[in-house]
């Protein structure tokens, strides 16, 4: 049983699905070709961003040459699309088995079945976390498919762990939006929850780099830990940031599956 409301999300899970992935593939590969001319202008590049504050740059994820892979890829896609990509699908996936399909009376026709209350939001969350991975690896193939045409030189292997570290940073999201909503039963609220969230923790990040003061700051920000520029340009690895994405998924979706079990589904 649980195998067929699997299937049913990931049916309902298309469109968004689909449309988010034409516009990873079409962005990723249009600043993938680009990336052969970063290389050819890097002097010229370099002495432009000198000409800002380091701790701006470094707020934006500059902290050193664009011509370094990774930094490359976390100034356009790690800290720019992958955010509000994943913030996107969070919301619409996460809300859509307790809040929207409670809010359109979906809940009641499902659960009439013998599908539990707990499967049927267990194969909501399986749902959410395949998709958020296709669309990570996806997200991340555009860029190394386009940049094997051109030539960029991108190591494959540190690609794909980012693309892991992308995934695990929409998981978090998930988790959390997906325990709002069950909380609350209503999608806008955890739609509001999860934005606001997302927003905050990107201008701490930006306080904490720009105030020397303030650096603790980073460290309540998911943009801290979600560090794939290290990862694709030397292989370091930060299991701080892929331990704390992996407990507040977890966490965020065990706690959705509890409440669950046991919530009134009038708002």
């Amino acid at each position: 049983m649980i195998g067929l409301a699997f299937r049913l999300e990931l049916h309902r899970s298309r469109v968004i699905a689909v449309g988010l992935a034409i516009v990873v593939l079409l962005y990723g590969g249009l600043i993938a070709a680009l990336y052969p001319i970063l290389l050819a202008n890097t002097a010229m590049i370099e002495d432009y961003m000198k000409l800002f504050p380091k701790e701006i740059m470094a707020g934006f994820g500059m902290t050193g040459s664009l011509a370094d892979p990774g930094i490359f890829f976390t100034t356009y896609i790690g800290s720019f699309l992958w955010p509000v990509v994943a913030a996107i699908a969070a919301i619409v996936l996460a809300t859509r088995p307790s809040a929207a399909d409670a809010d359109r009376g979906w809940a009641d026709v499902v659960l009439a079945t013998p599908l539990t209350r707990s499967r049927h939001l267990g194969a909501g969350i399986l749902g959410q976390a395949v998709v958020l991975a296709a669309l990570a690896f996806v997200t991340v193939g555009g860029v190394l498919g386009v940049g094997a045409l051109v030539g960029a030189g991108f190591d494959t292997g540190r690609f794909l762990a980012a693309a892991a570290v992308l995934w695990l940073f929409g998981c978090a999201m998930a988790g959390v939006t997906s325990l709002v909503a069950v909380i609350t039963l209503s999608r806008g609220a955890a739609a509001a929850v999860t934005a606001g969230l997302l927003i905050a923790m990107y201008l701490l990040n930006i306080v904490a780099q720009v105030q020397p003061d303030l650096a603790w700051l980073g460290g309540l920000s998911a943009f801290r830990y979600a560090g794939v520029g290290a990862l694709i340009d030397s292989g370091s690895v930060d299991w701080v940031g892929v331990g704390v994405f992996a407990v507040v998924a977890v966490a965020g979706w065990a706690a959705s599956l509890v409440l669950f079990r046991r919530r009134d589904l009038l708002p």
